[in-house]
Protein backbone atom coordinates (compact mmCIF):
# COMPACT_ATOMS: atom_id res chain seq x y z
CA UNK A 1 0.00 0.00 0.00
CA UNK A 2 2.97 2.41 0.58
CA UNK A 3 4.58 1.52 -2.37
CA UNK A 4 1.47 2.11 -4.25
CA UNK A 5 1.26 5.20 -2.30
CA UNK A 6 4.52 6.74 -3.12
CA UNK A 7 4.18 5.87 -6.32
CA UNK A 8 1.48 7.65 -6.98
CA UNK A 9 2.63 11.05 -5.06
CA UNK A 10 5.91 10.56 -7.85
CA UNK A 11 3.45 10.53 -10.39
CA UNK A 12 1.31 13.69 -9.27
CA UNK A 13 4.88 15.29 -8.18
CA UNK A 14 6.36 14.52 -12.17
CA UNK A 15 2.48 15.48 -14.15
CA UNK A 16 2.69 19.08 -11.62
CA UNK A 17 6.69 19.68 -13.29
CA UNK A 18 5.24 19.15 -16.87
CA UNK A 19 2.42 21.18 -16.20
CA UNK A 20 4.00 23.92 -15.71
CA UNK A 21 7.07 23.34 -17.99
CA UNK A 22 3.56 23.36 -20.70
CA UNK A 23 2.19 26.72 -19.10
CA UNK A 24 5.16 28.14 -19.51
CA UNK A 25 5.28 27.05 -22.92
CA UNK A 26 1.87 28.13 -23.62
CA UNK A 27 2.05 31.96 -22.10
CA UNK A 28 5.84 32.24 -23.98
CA UNK A 29 4.26 33.67 -26.92
CA UNK A 30 2.30 36.03 -25.30
CA UNK A 31 5.86 37.31 -23.54
CA UNK A 32 7.65 37.28 -26.68
CA UNK A 33 4.94 39.63 -28.34
CA UNK A 34 5.07 41.90 -25.49
CA UNK A 35 8.57 42.07 -25.45
CA UNK A 36 8.23 42.72 -29.50
CA UNK A 37 5.69 45.34 -29.33
CA UNK A 38 8.62 47.40 -26.72
CA UNK A 39 10.12 48.20 -30.19
CA UNK A 40 14.07 47.79 -28.74
CA UNK A 41 16.68 46.33 -30.59
CA UNK A 42 17.18 42.18 -30.57
CA UNK A 43 19.70 42.60 -27.51
CA UNK A 44 17.22 44.90 -25.38
CA UNK A 45 14.78 42.42 -25.98
CA UNK A 46 17.03 39.62 -24.42
CA UNK A 47 17.69 41.50 -21.85
CA UNK A 48 13.95 41.71 -21.21
CA UNK A 49 13.13 37.83 -21.73
CA UNK A 50 16.14 37.37 -18.71
CA UNK A 51 13.52 39.36 -16.32
CA UNK A 52 10.97 36.40 -16.49
CA UNK A 53 10.53 33.94 -13.56
CA UNK A 54 11.95 30.46 -14.62
CA UNK A 55 14.53 29.62 -16.55
CA UNK A 56 12.27 27.48 -18.78
CA UNK A 57 10.11 30.50 -20.06
CA UNK A 58 13.82 32.66 -20.57
CA UNK A 59 15.20 30.17 -22.87
CA UNK A 60 11.78 29.35 -24.78
CA UNK A 61 10.91 33.14 -25.47
CA UNK A 62 14.77 33.89 -26.52
CA UNK A 63 14.37 31.30 -28.77
CA UNK A 64 11.35 32.79 -29.81
CA UNK A 65 12.96 36.44 -30.33
CA UNK A 66 15.95 35.21 -31.61
CA UNK A 67 13.47 33.42 -34.64
CA UNK A 68 11.36 36.37 -34.87
CA UNK A 69 15.03 38.48 -35.34
CA UNK A 70 15.55 36.23 -37.90
CA UNK A 71 12.61 36.16 -39.65
CA UNK A 72 12.55 39.81 -40.39
CA UNK A 73 16.05 39.36 -41.56
CA UNK A 74 15.06 37.16 -44.04
CA UNK A 75 11.97 39.19 -45.07
CA UNK A 76 13.53 42.11 -45.91
CA UNK A 77 16.11 40.43 -47.64
CA UNK A 78 13.49 38.36 -49.64
CA UNK A 79 11.75 41.98 -50.31
CA UNK A 80 14.51 43.24 -51.81
CA UNK A 81 15.06 40.38 -53.89
CA UNK A 82 11.52 40.30 -54.92
CA UNK A 83 11.65 44.06 -56.04
CA UNK A 84 14.56 42.95 -58.83
CA UNK A 85 12.33 39.82 -60.00
CA UNK A 86 9.08 42.28 -59.96
CA UNK A 87 10.94 44.05 -62.79
CA UNK A 88 11.21 41.37 -65.37
CA UNK A 89 7.35 40.67 -64.81
CA UNK A 90 5.53 41.23 -68.48
CA UNK A 91 1.74 43.01 -68.17
CA UNK A 92 -0.24 41.97 -71.23
CA UNK A 93 -3.85 43.62 -72.21
CA UNK A 94 -3.95 46.16 -69.22
CA UNK A 95 -3.46 43.67 -66.47
CA UNK A 96 -5.71 40.74 -67.69
CA UNK A 97 -3.03 38.65 -68.28
CA UNK A 98 0.67 38.72 -66.17
CA UNK A 99 3.58 36.34 -66.83
CA UNK A 100 6.59 36.32 -64.13
CA UNK A 101 9.91 35.24 -65.63
CA UNK A 102 11.44 31.91 -65.69
CA UNK A 103 13.23 30.03 -63.29
CA UNK A 104 15.74 27.39 -64.38
CA UNK A 105 17.37 25.65 -61.61
CA UNK A 106 19.29 21.74 -61.47
CA UNK A 107 17.67 19.25 -58.85
CA UNK A 108 19.53 16.72 -57.63
CA UNK A 109 17.69 13.01 -58.07
CA UNK A 110 20.19 10.60 -57.63
CA UNK A 111 23.89 9.29 -55.79
CA UNK A 112 25.66 10.08 -59.07
CA UNK A 113 26.78 13.70 -60.32
CA UNK A 114 25.21 13.57 -63.47
CA UNK A 115 21.52 12.06 -61.92
CA UNK A 116 19.89 15.22 -62.16
CA UNK A 117 16.62 17.22 -63.66
CA UNK A 118 16.88 20.53 -64.83
CA UNK A 119 13.49 22.42 -63.46
CA UNK A 120 12.34 25.04 -65.50
CA UNK A 121 8.55 27.10 -64.18
CA UNK A 122 7.03 30.01 -64.55
CA UNK A 123 3.95 31.60 -63.20
CA UNK A 124 0.97 32.96 -65.29
CA UNK A 125 -2.01 34.88 -63.90
CA UNK A 126 -5.23 35.62 -66.23
CA UNK A 127 -8.21 37.69 -65.64
CA UNK A 128 -11.80 36.01 -65.83
CA UNK A 129 -14.94 37.51 -66.65
CA UNK A 130 -15.46 38.38 -62.86
CA UNK A 131 -12.35 40.10 -62.75
CA UNK A 132 -10.50 37.68 -60.49
CA UNK A 133 -7.07 35.98 -61.47
CA UNK A 134 -6.93 32.49 -62.43
CA UNK A 135 -3.34 31.02 -61.55
CA UNK A 136 -1.16 28.81 -63.33
CA UNK A 137 2.39 27.46 -62.64
CA UNK A 138 3.94 26.02 -65.87
CA UNK A 139 6.53 23.18 -65.07
CA UNK A 140 9.25 21.70 -67.25
CA UNK A 141 10.98 18.85 -66.36
CA UNK A 142 14.05 17.82 -68.49
CA UNK A 143 15.75 14.83 -67.61
CA UNK A 144 17.90 11.52 -69.33
CA UNK A 145 16.19 8.26 -68.64
CA UNK A 146 15.07 4.90 -69.97
CA UNK A 147 11.81 6.50 -70.92
CA UNK A 148 9.20 9.41 -69.70
CA UNK A 149 8.31 9.76 -65.83
CA UNK A 150 4.60 10.20 -66.23
CA UNK A 151 3.49 12.65 -63.38
CA UNK A 152 0.17 11.92 -61.92
CA UNK A 153 0.25 14.13 -59.01
CA UNK A 154 1.94 17.28 -56.99
CA UNK A 155 1.31 16.93 -53.28
CA UNK A 156 1.80 20.77 -50.39
CA UNK A 157 4.81 20.14 -48.49
CA UNK A 158 4.47 21.48 -44.85
CA UNK A 159 7.26 23.74 -43.18
CA UNK A 160 8.41 19.91 -41.80
CA UNK A 161 9.08 19.06 -45.20
CA UNK A 162 5.67 16.54 -45.22
CA UNK A 163 4.38 16.19 -48.48
CA UNK A 164 1.23 13.60 -48.06
CA UNK A 165 -2.02 13.82 -50.28
CA UNK A 166 -4.57 14.75 -47.22
CA UNK A 167 -3.35 16.89 -44.30
CA UNK A 168 -4.38 16.18 -40.65
CA UNK A 169 -7.43 17.63 -40.52
CA UNK A 170 -8.18 15.18 -43.84
CA UNK A 171 -8.33 18.21 -46.23
CA UNK A 172 -7.27 17.40 -49.69
CA UNK A 173 -3.61 18.78 -49.94
CA UNK A 174 -2.98 18.10 -53.98
CA UNK A 175 -2.61 20.48 -56.65
CA UNK A 176 -4.20 20.40 -60.18
CA UNK A 177 -1.72 18.68 -62.21
CA UNK A 178 -2.11 18.83 -66.30
CA UNK A 179 0.38 17.22 -68.66
CA UNK A 180 0.73 19.43 -71.59
CA UNK A 181 3.38 17.65 -73.39
CA UNK A 182 6.43 15.16 -73.33
CA UNK A 183 9.08 15.11 -75.99
CA UNK A 184 11.96 12.86 -76.26
CA UNK A 185 15.01 13.67 -78.31
CA UNK A 186 18.83 12.22 -78.50
CA UNK A 187 17.98 8.73 -77.82
CA UNK A 188 20.45 6.03 -77.62
CA UNK A 189 20.32 2.08 -76.87
CA UNK A 190 19.44 2.99 -72.95
CA UNK A 191 18.07 6.27 -72.65
CA UNK A 192 16.73 9.26 -74.57
CA UNK A 193 16.59 13.51 -72.97
CA UNK A 194 13.19 13.49 -72.21
CA UNK A 195 11.42 17.34 -72.01
CA UNK A 196 7.98 16.78 -69.77
CA UNK A 197 5.70 19.59 -69.64
CA UNK A 198 2.95 20.07 -67.04
CA UNK A 199 1.00 22.71 -66.13
CA UNK A 200 -0.58 23.22 -62.25
CA UNK A 201 -3.57 25.49 -60.92
CA UNK A 202 -2.95 27.41 -57.58
CA UNK A 203 -5.61 29.33 -55.92
CA UNK A 204 -5.58 32.36 -54.82
CA UNK A 205 -6.47 32.48 -50.94
CA UNK A 206 -3.15 29.25 -51.23
CA UNK A 207 -0.77 31.82 -52.60
CA UNK A 208 -1.83 34.70 -50.56
CA UNK A 209 -1.11 32.12 -47.28
CA UNK A 210 2.02 31.32 -48.79
CA UNK A 211 3.27 35.06 -49.55
CA UNK A 212 6.13 35.37 -47.40
CA UNK A 213 6.62 31.68 -47.40
CA UNK A 214 6.70 30.38 -50.66
CA UNK A 215 5.40 26.81 -52.17
CA UNK A 216 7.15 23.38 -51.64
CA UNK A 217 5.11 20.90 -53.71
CA UNK A 218 6.07 16.95 -54.10
CA UNK A 219 5.79 16.23 -58.34
CA UNK A 220 4.85 12.82 -57.96
CA UNK A 221 5.48 10.15 -61.37
CA UNK A 222 5.73 6.52 -61.73
CA UNK A 223 9.36 6.26 -62.26
CA UNK A 224 10.58 9.36 -59.81
CA UNK A 225 9.97 12.35 -57.83
CA UNK A 226 10.98 15.70 -57.66
CA UNK A 227 10.66 17.89 -54.37
CA UNK A 228 9.90 21.68 -56.32
CA UNK A 229 9.92 25.29 -54.18
CA UNK A 230 8.82 28.10 -56.31
CA UNK A 231 10.83 30.73 -53.17
CA UNK A 232 9.28 33.77 -51.27
CA UNK A 233 10.73 36.37 -53.46
CA UNK A 234 9.40 35.07 -57.18
CA UNK A 235 5.84 34.47 -55.06
CA UNK A 236 6.10 38.07 -53.29
CA UNK A 237 7.34 39.77 -56.66
CA UNK A 238 4.44 37.89 -58.33
CA UNK A 239 1.81 38.55 -56.38
CA UNK A 240 2.67 42.50 -55.49
CA UNK A 241 2.32 42.83 -59.56
CA UNK A 242 -1.52 41.53 -59.46
CA UNK A 243 -2.09 44.88 -57.07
Amino acid sequence: MKKTLLLGLVSLGLIGCSSLELGDALSSEQYTQNILALGLTHEENLIEAGKLQTPHLVSVVTLQLTNARDEKIQYEDDLIESKKIAEQIVVYNDGSQIIAPQITETINSGVLETDADLISYYLEATKDSNNSHNHKLHLTVSHNSKSEREYISANICNKWGRCEALTEDGSNNTLELKTLSSNASNCSSYNCDYSETLEIKLNDYFLKDSFDKGITFNLISKKKNNKIKVYAPYLMAYLSSLE
